[in-house]
């Protein structure tokens, strides 16, 4: 099997890729940037754990125009990065950026690090919009190829502790895009509460 995984340098990625590397899946790694804040502090903590773990080295696909163009809290500091956080389309324009590139790659999945519905806050978050995206961009490149949610049985503590069980850190999860993190936006409160 082979696999495009959308990485991001954020915890759930690269816990998501490792567990991968462990199955002896052949990985593609791709990283998206879409306009984000935190994109050269993702970038550089994604190639980082990418090298530390033997992990094939990231692609990095440049849509920030999508971030530009359709403004959010995590791509503008003229919004709030939690009460504006949604970005319009995010997930699927990740999905079909990894299957086109599966496509070229010849590989026949795509895994994204989506959590249990349970905490989800996006409606691009769930089992029902992942079925369906796999759906739409099956018609739109005539092949098969499958969307996978491999941390999608997990909560937030369940990725902590098989994060620190495989010594994954380093990794870098803030929406204001800050070092040190803010520590306040959605993706930082996520592993602190």
């Amino acid at each position: 099997m082979s696999l495009v995984t959308l990485v991001s340098g954020g915890l759930d990625s690269t816990l998501m890729s490792v567990l991968a590397k462990e199955e002896g899946v052949t990985i593609f790694p791709l990283f998206v940037d879409y306009g984000q804040l935190c994109i050269e502090h993702e970038w550089e903590a994604c190639v980082r754990v990418h090298n530390r773990f033997g992990l094939p080295s990231p692609t990095r696909m440049s849509l920030a125009g999508y971030g530009k163009t359709i403004p959010s809290g995590l791509t503008s500091k003229s919004l709030r990065v939690n009460e504006d956080a949604f970005l319009p389309g995010r997930n699927l324009l990740f999905l079909l950026a990894a299957c086109s590139y599966a496509y070229s790659k010849n590989a026949n999945a795509v895994a994204i690090g989506l959590l249990s519905e349970e905490t989800h806050i996006f409606p691009d978050q769930t089992k029902n919009f992942i079925e369906k995206a796999q759906s739409t961009i099956h018609i739109a490149l005539e092949r098969d190829i499958r969307i996978i949610t491999p941390l999608m049985n997990l909560n937030k503590h369940d990725v902590l502790a098989m994060a620190k069980k495989k010594g994954i850190e380093g990794t870098y999860s803030c929406h204001a895009g800050t070092l040190p993190t803010c520590g306040l936006c959605i993706a930082c409160r996520q592993y602190i509460d």
